[in-house]
């Protein structure tokens, strides 16, 4: 995508049609970084090829891990289990999975490593994960407390009980107990990981972290709510099959309820382990979906949900939301701001609660809007649903979707939507 606006033209008729949504990112950036701690060769199919995939693909590289695609959704991973200190800084754009999980996973390195992000990365904070590692005697530093992170490795992770905020991100629990494993072989005590409250952000994410580690050979158990115990077995190399993103498949199921059609994504919404996939009860209550929405384990479903707020039967207000001020950008200012850019006062910011006051009469109206992605994938991907009923909505950058879903824009239009570039390079 070389336009740096898109403009979305309504079609005025049922969307139908097959659609198959990308591979997982979450699940495949966690199994990337495992294969490549793993001895051996892994195979992983139904891949996410995109820009988050990519920079950890590219890290492992860098740290003498061979990593093959020899299609458009498989990578084969060859390593050692061992990781080289990379020759320069690790640069992975704006992909929080792939910097938190890497933060740690470096520690295993022997030498130092810098992780680092773009300009979006470098204000997303890292500080709870840097201070857990430091509390288990690995050296790691963030000046700004966000990317970029200095870990100075000592050839293995730590060993004995960490604690960890995940308050702002449950991927800073991810990676400590992805790293776990790593502690010294010969450590006769295992690696304890425990929140500081039960507060963890989008909890069913943790879930997939722990599946995905037992498939490659980890023995981790939940001895209470909160507290995991990691054994330091290291990772063995296994194939393993990626299902599709569930956090892709709410743009489908949202253009299907909002226009009357019929998409089939190919996976039922019940056959889908991401937490993202418990927005499906709610998108399908459209146009009467509840007054109140409680975000916080559906985290990147939400402002698909918002935007559909807007034709509701009634107001919505979202809450559990706070986290989604410290994903890409700030998704509940960056909600706000385009809906209210197509009428105002569509939504209001109370707090870390959004405010959606839906007017069903919004479709079929012409409200020329610019909507400001701020570089953000998921703001692009469901404002554009906002175009399949109201005529003059224009995506700004709407490349950005290459970040989780490069094919965004051809399943529109392989469902038959429109869309005008007048700014084509």
């Amino acid at each position: 995508m070389t336009t740096d606006k898109l403009t979305i033209l309504p079609p005025g008729h049922p969307l139908s049609g097959h659609v198959s949504p990308p591979g997982s990112k979450s699940i495949t950036n966690r199994v990337l970084l495992l294969a490549g701690l793993a001895k051996g060769t892994s195979r992983l199919t139904g891949a996410l090829k995109s820009d988050d995939t990519r920079y950890m693909a590219e890290a492992l590289r860098a740290m003498g891990v061979s990593v093959e695609e020899p299609d458009e959704t498989t990578f084969v991973v060859t390593s050692t289990g061992e990781w080289k200190a990379p020759s320069a800084p690790l640069f992975l754009g704006n992909a929080g999975t792939a910097t938190r999980f890497l933060t740690a996973a470096v520690a295993s390195v022997n030498g130092q490593v810098i992780v680092d992000g773009d300009e979006h990365m470098r204000k997303r904070p890292i500080g709870p994960l840097v201070a857990a590692l430091a509390s288990l005697g690995i050296s790691a530093k963030a000046p700004t407390g966000c990317p970029p992170v200095t870990v100075d490795g000592r050839g293995h992770f730590g060993s004995g009980r960490v604690e960890i905020d995940a308050g702002l991100s449950s991927q800073y629990v991810s990676a400590l107990l992805m790293a776990a494993p790593l502690a010294p072989a010969g450590s006769n005590a295992p690696v304890t990981v425990a929140l500081t409250g039960i507060e963890i952000g989008a909890r069913g994410y943790v879930d997939l972290t722990l599946d995905a580690m037992r498939a490659f050979g980890a023995r981790v158990e939940e001895t209470d709510l909160g507290t995991w115990t990691v054994e330091p077995t290291g990772y063995r190399a296994a194939d393993f099959h990626i299902e599709p993103d569930a956090s892709a498949a709410t743009y489908l199921w949202g253009a299907e309820v909002l226009t009357g059609g019929t998409i089939d994504i190919g996976t039922a919404a019940t056959a889908f382990t991401q937490p993202d996939a418990k927005a499906y009860d709610v998108i399908a209550a459209f146009p009467d979906m509840p007054a109140v929405i409680d975000g916080s384990q559906m985290q990147d479903a939400i402002p698909t949900i918002a935007v559909l707020a807007a034709f509701n039967n009634q107001p919505v207000r979202f809450v559990g939301i706070a986290n989604l001020r410290v994903k890409e950008c700030d998704r509940i200012r960056a909600l706000s701001t385009g809906l209210n850019a197509i009428r105002d006062g569509l939504a209001v910011e109370e707090g870390d609660d959004l405010v959606v006051n839906a007017d069903p009469a919004l479709a079929g109206q012409l409200l020329p809007a610019e909507i400001d992605t701020f570089a953000d994938h998921r703001i692009a991907m469901s404002f554009a649903l906002a175009g399949l009923k109201i005529g003059g909505i224009t995506i700004l950058d709407p490349g950005c979707v290459a970040k989780t879903y490069p094919g965004y824009w051809d399943a529109l239009g392989s469902l038959g939507v429109q869309t005008v570039a007048p700014n084509a390079a």
